[in-house]
């Protein structure tokens, strides 16, 4: 008989197979011993010790189990019971051996478990037909379960990827924060989702004030690091997912704020400008021993049949200008 390889699964030829004889007549382990002797690729085990049974088959792996019914100490049909309870041998392919052809008998060994019913001893010929049988089937499971957590595998993979790429794509490099393509699709999403709704929706345009004065004095990598602050004080601003913090360009942030009235988007608005003052970044604008500063722009709109986000753009747009000719550190109303 040839050596099935035992690398956690069993062999996976179709013609091979792994038997477990469990009974405890010796006479009978050895007469099956002989019947599968010269059969090519079936690898035989027998185990006399019923208890050991399921041990034995998690250690060895069978393809086929062959199980007496009647046994001391354990009654062949709990023993049926017992494997298909048992993650690691609930799927493998039993033929349980009787001593007569008993249709009561039988019908409690299928419905305890059992794949087969042979009355020992049966023919070689029948035996090892219903072994390579029983293998067969039992190997396409593995190997299908297995394809099928391959897939899964596969599929997660793919969709973790797109996800990544599609972080990638909606996010701007130097801040994290969603970019102007983002900006502009979740924009239009949810200008029609407060039409249909006929809710308020407002915007926060944010500018660095004097932000080129700010690169021309302390540098451009200096710059980018401000920026990056003041994009986290943005995110940080945000009180519920569905607020979008976006870098609109340059040293431009927007903040979509849905669902929101003026008041509550000036209250948003106000914060974010402390919060950025509080960080206490050095500048020499618009007085030596100044520190960074933002301006805000606010404007809120319920959208009506027939209008266009970029409505709601440009009133916050003038907003942000107000602010930034009023004397910039402050939020604008259009």
């Amino acid at each position: 008989m040839n050596e099935l390889p035992l690398d956690g699964f069993p062999a996976t030829n179709e013609n091979s197979a792994m038997v477990l004889l469990v009974d405890d007549q010796a006479m009978i382990g050895e007469a099956v011993r002989r019947g599968l002797a010269h059969e090519e690729n079936i690898d035989f085990h027998f185990c006399a010790d019923p208890h050991q049974a399921v041990a034995q088959a998690i250690r060895i792996k069978p393809t086929v189990i062959l199980q007496d019914l009647i046994m001391p100490g354990l009654d062949g049909l709990t023993l049926v019971r017992e494997y298909r309870n048992n993650p690691a041998t609930q799927d493998i392919p039993i033929i349980v051996l009787s001593t007569k052809e008993d249709p009561l008998v039988k019908s409690a060994a299928f419905a305890a478990g059992a794949n087969d019913y042979l009355v020992k001893l049966p023919d070689n010929i029948e035996l090892v037909a219903r072994i390579r049988y029983h293998s067969r089937s039992y190997l396409t499971l593995l190997q299908r379960d297995e394809a099928y957590r391959a897939l899964r595998v596969s599929q997660q993979q793919l969709l973790d990827t797109n996800l990544v790429l599609q972080r990638l794509m909606n996010s701007d490099g130097l801040t994290g924060l969603s970019n102007r393509r983002h900006f502009d699709e979740y924009m239009e999403l949810e200008w029609r989702r407060a039409m249909r709704e006929q809710t308020q929706l407002s915007l926060l345009m944010i500018d660095v004030d004097y932000f080129k004065s700010f690169n021309d004095t302390f540098g451009h990598l200096a710059g980018d690091e401000a920026l990056r602050k003041v994009a986290e004080a943005i995110r940080n601003s945000c009180a519920r997912p569905s607020d979008l913090p976006a870098r609109y360009g340059g040293e431009e942030f927007v903040l979509i704020l849905p669902n929101t009235s003026p008041g509550g988007a000036r209250l948003v608005a106000e914060k974010l400008r402390q919060s950025v003052e509080a960080m206490n970044i050095a500048h020499d604008m618009p007085q030596p021993n100044s520190h960074l500063t933002v301006s805000i722009g606010l404007a809120t709109q319920t959208p009506t049949i027939g209008s266009h986000c970029r409505q709601l753009i440009s009133a916050a747009d003038k907003g942000l200008y107000l602010a930034k000719n009023n004397g910039r550190n402050q939020v604008g109303v259009a």
